[in-house]
């Protein structure tokens, strides 16, 4: 599996080419769809750039996003302030403009019943470890652990999460972003490369975009591939 982190909590100060917007989000969407992607994380925005989780905001970007891209899974991240329960029971009649999936940090207060709110509404449920030993038993509704780690933790963390017989996506941020989409991809476990993980290529220059990067990690992911 490969995903695109199109966008994140980054602001438009931070890259240019960041995807706000529906519109541009669908771009980018189509853009990584066409390297292979199977799989797009994003943080939808309100008016004003922030993220949220607010039902018709959520709804007119995965609709929008999801006419670019059809077939592909739409995932979306919970990690934003606010009533999260109470705007996700919101989802219920968003037809395609709801969601495929749905991060839940582990250790959050109320992580759980976050979860168990995705479950209700007919959204699957990804369990973002970042620390070992705080996930123990598994919620309803869960498909997916994301593992974000350091190239220092992801082993440890792997043999935590492994034993739940769950897929595995396994990333790292900023400077581990690269080191650990390498370990992951030889490890043949879910990846993910984007704007929202990491600015740079393995050079250490700028990305031009998320296209940019996603190739190359296709590149590497093929590269890593047995045989």
């Amino acid at each position: 599996m490969l995903q695109a982190c199109l966008n994140g909590s980054r602001t438009a100060e931070e890259h240019p080419a960041l995807p706000l917007t529906p519109e541009r989000l669908a771009e980018d969407a189509a853009d990584v769809a066409a390297l292979g992607v199977t799989s797009v994380h994003i943080h939808p925005r309100d008016v004003i750039g922030a993220p949220t989780l607010v039902g018709p905001e959520v709804a007119t970007t995965i609709a929008t996003v999801r006419a670019a891209v059809p077939g592909i899974e739409i995932s979306v991240s919970t990690h934003v302030p606010g009533s999260r329960e109470m705007l996700i029971g919101s989802w219920a009649p968003l037809a395609a403009g709801r969601p495929d999936i749905a991060s839940v940090h582990v250790g959050d207060p109320g992580w759980r019943e976050l979860a168990q709110a995705l479950h209700r509404v007919n959204v699957g449920v990804e369990l973002v470890v970042e620390s070992a030993g705080q996930l123990g038993e598994l919620p309803p509704g869960a498909t997916r652990i994301t593992v974000t780690a350091t190239a220092a933790t992801a082993e440890q963390l792997l043999r935590e999460v492994e034993p739940l017989g769950l897929p595995i996506l396994l990333h790292g941020r900023e400077n581990d972003a690269w080191p650990v989409f390498t370990y992951a991809a030889r490890l043949e476990h879910g990846v993910r490369m984007g704007l929202e993980d990491t600015l740079t290529m393995p050079d250490g220059r700028t990305a031009k975009n998320n296209a940019e990067l996603v190739a190359m990690a296709r590149r590497n992911q093929k590269a890593k591939a047995p045989g």
